[in-house]
């Protein structure tokens, strides 16, 4: 198959399971890169059996392990450490996100490969780091998303911090792990040299935090969580509709501040002097939510909407993947792509960012279990077919 893309001719190792490594194996395919996946004989990786299923596999594996060659070996055995240990001396980037010293007790931790790889570029994604009190605590994204300060910010004043209904902390680390092996690819062609990036989840989501650090530093205020609001911008609000929908409204610049009240009909708070800025928006918050609160109980949701993109305010409805894949514009950005499982077409969502010229593409969807092990124990090891079946008999691969 002819590959394209930027990261074309790059070979990628992912030793990592569930979803921050293989996350970050999936942006990296996407672009162009060779990704072989190592899984483990006895069943594979776990999220091939998460969620929804079709027949024996999920179809969350179709999307995450797209692009990518699924090569069974046994890391428990000694013979299948020298397989993965060959692949990654002829490897340009390795992917791993097992607690930190896994790799290492494998023989296979970046060290071991400074000499006979030196340009190895090797990701390594772990709840708290390599390093520090905290790096061999185990580190699911659900805890790491709360000591980073993310958790804390999220729901209402005196109740339970919210999470969101995804793995939110494992894909941002993937988002930093491929964008750490992409800045290390880039600096190599001028060094030759490769390098270790370390990314730890709860770092990952400390890089969202904004202004928290320095707030708290400089004035001694401690961001507090806000509801549906954003603290110390107003107006940013989720408004409960006539029709029970939900709709957005971003009202926060000055002017734009104006058309939405005129839109409501308040013309008086429009120009009232006391909101003609942020900060007083800010003071008279309650008063500004109540009365947009009022105007949008009256109304449904679209007729609201359309009144809104008429005055030129930001807002936009609460949407649902229902709702995502029967919007027009969704479908005509190609935010979904279709693949094909056993002869039924499944749609799976498109990989970000676009490229003008050189464009990310699913190649094929997740693949079925050591589906590719002749390709790559043969093609890239040398590995023959008496050898192939003897590494079967020993359980080696499946």
């Amino acid at each position: 198959m002819n590959v394209s893309g930027p990261l074309a001719g790059y070979r990628v190792i992912e030793l990592g399971q569930l979803l921050a490594g293989p996350f970050a194996g999936c942006l990296l395919g996407y672009f162009g890169a060779e990704v072989i996946k190592i899984e483990p004989p006895n069943g594979g990786d776990p999220i091939r059996r998460w969620r929804e299923m079709r027949g024996d596999t999920s179809l969350w594996w179709r999307s995450l392990a797209r692009n990518k060659k699924s090569v069974t070996v046994d890391l428990k055995n000694q013979r299948g450490v020298e397989l993965v240990r060959q692949l990654i001396e002829n490897a340009d980037v390795v992917i791993e996100n097992f607690r930190p010293g896994v790799v290492e007790s494998w023989g296979l931790g970046p060290d071991e490969f400074k000499n006979c790889n030196p340009g190895l570029i090797y990701a390594r994604i772990s709840g708290y780091g390599q390093t520090g009190p905290y790096a061999s605590k185990p580190g699911f994204a659900s805890v790491c998303e709360g000591i980073s300060g993310f958790r804390y910010v999220n729901g209402h004043p005196g109740e339970a911090p919210v999470r969101p209904n995804l793995s939110l902390g494992d894909s941002i680390s993937g988002i930093h792990a491929a964008l750490g092996v992409t800045m290390a690819l880039l600096e190599k062609q001028q060094s030759g040299q490769g390098q270790v990036v370390d990314v730890a989840l709860f770092e990952s989501m400390f890089n969202l935090m904004e202004a928290v650090v320095p707030e708290f530093d400089g004035a001694g205020v401690v961001r507090e969580p806000s509801g549906t609001t954003v603290t110390g911008i107003v107006p940013t609000n989720t408004y409960r509709c006539a029709d029970g929908k939900y709709i957005v409204i971003g009202g926060n610049g000055d002017s734009i501040f104006q058309r939405l009240m005129v839109a409501a009909g308040y013309p008086h708070l429009a120009e009232d002097e006391r909101l003609s800025t942020n900060p007083g928006r800010v003071e008279h918050e309650v008063e500004i939510d109540n009365a947009l609160s009022t105007w949008c109980q009256q109304h449904n949701s679209d007729f609201l909407l359309q009144q809104l993109e008429l005055a030129r305010v930001p807002s936009g409805p609460i949407y649902n993947v229902e709702d995502m894949m029967a919007d027009p514009h969704f479908n005509q950005r190609d935010l979904f792509e279709t693949v094909e499982i056993d002869g039924k077409p499944l749609k799976i969502p498109a990989i970000l960012p676009k490229l003008s010229r050189t464009p990310g593409e699913t190649r094929w969807p997740g693949a079925d279990l050591g589906s590719s092990n002749e390709e790559v124990l043969g093609q890239l090891l040398g590995l023959d077919e008496s050898q192939l079946q003897v590494l079967k008999k020993e359980g080696v691969i499946n």
